[in-house]
Parts: structure tokens; sequence; C-alpha cells
């Protein structure tokens, strides 16, 4: 018995609701027409149809809506879904009056800007840590996260990297946070990355805070970034604008206060509050597995409250929280909202930006992170599965392709973030005659795993901020893998540049090493031989040379004899006469040039 087709009205339309599949009998008496009619008109549009035939949902909104009806067809959901549906509704009801529960939580505040510009140094006045002399090329590597207190109040801040291969990272820092301040320096102005994490932070909807740094610097003029803030429609409060500007010396440690005064007066006003009570949530902001102690991720907590021995899923990567610290490596119990902590006991590295959430317990936490898991390799299955169609034109460029040149690559980093500015800075890497060939991103120390991977793959190893496995150097010395390992991030892509610059054959770069004109032509006992006079540079024994009447190059071959009078010679310069025959030539004419040269390989450009 099939239900009855439910009909409501939005306005003056009809709407008709059914669930899939749709039957051509029951979709007939659900339009009010005669079958037969039904069927004919389906044959024209799909080709056959008949009464019990299934009709594809596009087709069946087709006619409903030819017929005055707007179809909306019901889905059934599978009972793992409706279930989910269920534990959502759940959750969601405690949103309705958890008003009741909000307690005011710590600004999460990100410093953005170009690199050299003082971002580090700031952070560094403002946690009073030595922070920014141990970095490896001015460059932050990784987001890191820290929490100070500052009139007896908590600031979140997360240290994002100010190179341009970073951005990825950087755009993501700031959409975990509330407000951004902009790091400009006072001498320099506005540079293309400050434009760009200007644009990160406008795109994430943060309140952006600008801190004019260097104000000690020679040359330092706060007027001039003013100007360039109201050219970029981020005019300063004293200009008639909306944007608080604080001028700031990072190494003297002027401004600090006034800078963090203004970010709380910033988060008064945002009124940023959050439920403690409720079950865990937030973001992961970095990741990596550390020697020793595993897989560790730095999270910020959004929403409830993170303790010891809590189960935590994040993708398909869950955790039982077996230890957390702070930014001071100090021991943390729980972690309230906006806090920053370092949580140890994870199954795999989560990706950073990541959000994660609290669950019940470990066994479900490891159940949803499978679900995942499967769901993610089905993705990629369905992918590489999917039938792919090829012209001719396709067909030319996948033979090209086999023939071309590629320099594959595997990577390690320390953490995720490094990884993704990595990925970045080698996919900058672009070239017609040479492709680059990411064989695999991971996160950890370069095991003997990663060397028999890359023997197979025929790639080469780059390690950043991480360490060799003992036995690797051997190991990959025996199968002929290359291992390299960087700590500054330029001199990488420099590196790997050439490395694809020495799989291309050596441009061939032919040097001009002496001239000489004939003068006269004796007979020998077998041919002939040119009497010359060398005008310019030398003449070698067996040197390539080649002979030009006018313009037109005659022969081109060795000096197989060099004569000095009667004796044979190595070498005869400029301003003096000899004797030279080119190999078994004999057609020499006075006034003929004799050119010798050298051809030198030369490294291939990309």
């Amino acid at each position: 018995m099939v239900a009855a087709p439910v009909i409501t009205m939005q306005g003056d339309i009809k709407v008709l609701h059914l669930k899939p599949p749709i039957v051509v009998r029951d979709f007939a008496v659900a339009l009010s027409l005669k079958p037969f009619k039904l069927i004919s008109e389906l044959n024209q549009l799909v080709g056959f149809a008949a009464m019990n035939s299934t009709i594809d949902e596009a087709v069946a909104q087709k006619v409903a809506g030819k017929y005055g009806f707007l179809l909306e067809i019901k889905h059934r959901a599978d009972p793992a879904v409706q279930q989910q549906q269920a534990k959502d509704k759940k959750e969601k009801k405690p949103d309705e009056d958890e008003s009741k529960f909000l307690v005011p939580r710590p600004p999460v505040v990100c410093i953005l800007g170009h690199v050299d510009h003082g971002k580090t140094s700031l952070l560094d006045a403002i946690r009073k840590a030595n922070v920014a002399a141990g970095e490896a090329g001015g460059i932050t590597q990784h987001i890191g996260a820290y929490q100070i207190e500052f009139n007896n109040r908590k600031v979140t801040f997360l240290d994002t990297p100010g190179h341009a291969a970073f951005s990825k990272m950087r755009a993501r820092g700031a959409n975990v946070t509330d407000i951004a301040v902009l790091v400009v320096a006072a001498d320099d102005g506005f540079m293309p990355q400050t434009d760009e994490a200007l644009k990160h932070a406008q795109n994430a909807k943060v309140t952006l805070l600008v801190a004019v740094n260097k104000m000690d610097v020679k040359g330092a003029n706060i007027e001039q970034v003013k100007t360039q803030m109201q050219q970029r429609n981020i005019a300063p409060e004293d200009w008639g604008g909306e944007t608080v500007t604080v001028p700031v010396s990072a190494i003297k440690g002027t401004g600090i206060n006034d800078l963090l005064e203004m970010i709380l007066l910033q988060a008064d006003v945002l009124e940023l509050k959050a439920n403690p009570k409720a079950e865990a949530s937030g973001i992961v902001v970095e990741s990596e597995i550390d020697f020793g102690r595993g897989p560790l991720a730095t999270v910020i907590v959004q929403r409830g409250t993170l303790r010891v021995g809590d189960a935590i899923v994040c993708g398909q990567h869950y955790a039982k929280v077996r230890a957390m610290f702070d930014d001071k490596g100090g021991n943390v119990k729980e972690a309230s909202p906006g806090t920053p902590v370092r949580v140890i006991g994870w199954s795999g590295t989560p990706d950073s930006g990541a959000a994660f959430k609290a669950v019940k317990n470990s066994r479900e936490a490891e159940k949803i992170a499978e679900v995942e898991q499967i769901r993610l390799k089905k993705v990629v299955a369905t992918a590489d599965a999917a039938p792919k169609e090829l012209s001719v034109e396709d067909l030319f460029k996948n033979i090209a392709a086999t023939q071309a040149k590629v320099l594959k690559v595997i990577v390690k980093t320390d953490v995720f973030g490094s990884g993704e500015a990595v990925r970045s800075v080698l996919e900058g890497i672009k070239s017609a005659k040479v492709s680059l060939e990411i064989v695999g991103i991971d996160v950890g120390i370069v095991t003997k795993n990663d060397v028999l991977m890359a023997g197979a793959a025929g790639s080469v190893i780059v390690g950043f901020h991480t360490k060799l496995e003992n036995g690797v150097t051997s190991l990959a010395k025996h199968h002929g893998v290359r291992v390299e390992t960087y700590e500054i991030i330029y001199e990488m892509g420099d590196k790997v540049r050439e490395m694809m610059a020495d799989l291309l054959d050596p441009d061939l770069k032919e040097t001009k090493t002496g001239a000489a004109e004939v003068r006269q032509v004796f007979p020998l006992a077998k041919g002939f031989v040119a009497g010359c006079l060398v005008t310019e540079g030398k003449i070698n024994r067996n040197a390539s040379a080649r002979l030009r009447r006018g313009r037109d190059i005659i022969y081109e071959g060795k000096v197989g004899t060099l004569k000095r009078f009667k004796d044979d010679a190595n070498e005869v310069r400029a301003g003096l006469e000899c004797g030279i025959k080119l190999d078994d030539f004999n057609g020499y004419q006075p006034g003929d040039m004799v050119e010798c040269y050298e051809v030198q390989k030369v490294r291939a450009s990309l």
C-alpha cells in the first residue's frame, strides 16, 4: 500500500512531497494524471517508460513543474545518519538556554604582518621571553600559541610565521582569532605581505588593530603609515576612522602596555563569552611528532573545559588526553575557553586548523575516527576509479609526460604547519622543462621506511627541521637515495631548484679560442697544407676547428697537423705563421679563415 502523496501550499505554489523511488503509476496519481498520458510524456523525455518504471529525480521535477507543482523529494536517511541527526538535535538543545552558563573568556589575538617587521620581537616583548633570538633565517617556523596575564586578565596570542610561504597557515591563524594585530614597520610602511595579511584578517572578519613598530628606528614615519592605512580604507581613529593604531617599539619595550590595553578594550566591546560547562570543543593550531612522547597537538579550547582523561576526536584522529602542558611547559589539569594547551595522547597528527570535540569515551572517539578514515579512503578510491575519457590530445600529452623529466620528492617536517609551508614553496617552483612531484608529506623524523619508499619511487627525501633515524644514512647510500635536511626554508627551495636543474641535459656553450688566415696553399706528399698567419688567440693541435670562406662554413673537424716551419707544434699563438691541415681536407684557398673553438658543458637553467 503506497502512502498518499502530501501536497502543501507555499503562497500560490503547490508543493508535492514524495519519497524515492518515484514510480510512474504513483507519480501519475500524485499529479492527477492518467498513467498512459504520463508514460507518453516520459517517452518523449527519456526514451522509454512503463507503468512500474522508476523516474529519475531531475526528470520528475521537470514534469511536475509542467503541471504546476514544485516537487520536493524526501530522502530516507540511513540509520547511522538518523542517529547522528538525533544526537545533533540533543546536542543543540542546551544552546537555546545556554546564556545563563556563559562567562567571559580571554580574547584570542593573532599577530600578522610582513617578514622582518618585528612580529616575533613584539610578541617577545609581550611575553618577556627570548623567543626571537633562536630562529633560523629570521622566520617563525611554526604557529605557536601563548597566554599572558595583563591587568589580572588573560590574553591568548597566536604567533604566525611572516614568510609568504606560510600564507595558508597565516590565513588559518586569522580564522581562529577574535582580534588581529597587524604589525607595520614605521620605516618601511605597508609591504606586499602586509597587504596579504590584511586581506586574510578582513576575510576572517576579525577586529583589526594596527601596531606601528620600530618607532625608535631612524627614518620612522608614522604619518606615512597612516596615509597608507587611509588608502586601504582602514583609516586610523585620530584621522576619523575606526582602526585603533598604536605606536610601539618592540626592542625598547615602549607602547606595549598601550597595545595590551587596547586589545582588552576591543575584547570588552566584542563581549567574548563561552560556556565552560559544555562539552569541550575547539581548534587544532599545530601538530607534531615528538620523539619519545609521540604525536602531540597544540589546541585552543573554544567552548567547554578540556580535562586530562577526556576523549577527543579530530577528523580521522582521536586522543585520550594523557597530559596537557601550557606554553611554558608546565603541567595543566584543565583548560577553559580561550586557553591554548599542548595535548599528548593522539593516535596520529591531526591537521592544523581542524576542529576537535570531546566525546563520551575513548571507544566512541575511536569509532568516530574510524568512520571518518573509511570515508576519506572511499573519497580517494572514488576519485581514482572515476573513468576518464581520453582524447587523442590527452594521449599525446600523457606520452610526453612519461618522457618529461620529473623530480620526485618525499618531504618530512617536524610539525604539520611546516609541511604546508614546504608544499607551498615547492609548488611555487615552476618550470616547463622539469616537473616536481611531491610523493608524500609527513610529520616526524626521516625513517628507514621513508628510504625504502624513496628507493622504490625513485625520489629524493627532503627533511625540514627534522632529524634522521639511526641507520638511515647507510641505508640511503646502499639504495642510492639522496637525503637532504634543511633548517631555513629559502635554502631548501633553492636546493630543490638546483636538483631539478641537475636532471636536465647540460647546455653546450661554444667559446672561440683562436683564428688564422690562410695566406698560401702548399702541396704535401698526401694532399695540401694551408700556410696561415694566426690573427687572434691561439691554434692548438687536435682542437675543434672550422674553415670559413666568407660567410660559408666549408669544413668542420679537428686540427690534425700543426707545423711551425718544418717542425710539429702543439700550439701557435697570434702574430706567428704556421702550417695547418684539418683532418683529411684539402680544398684550401688563400683568404679562408680557420677558427678554433672549445665546447663547454654548462648546467641547464630551469
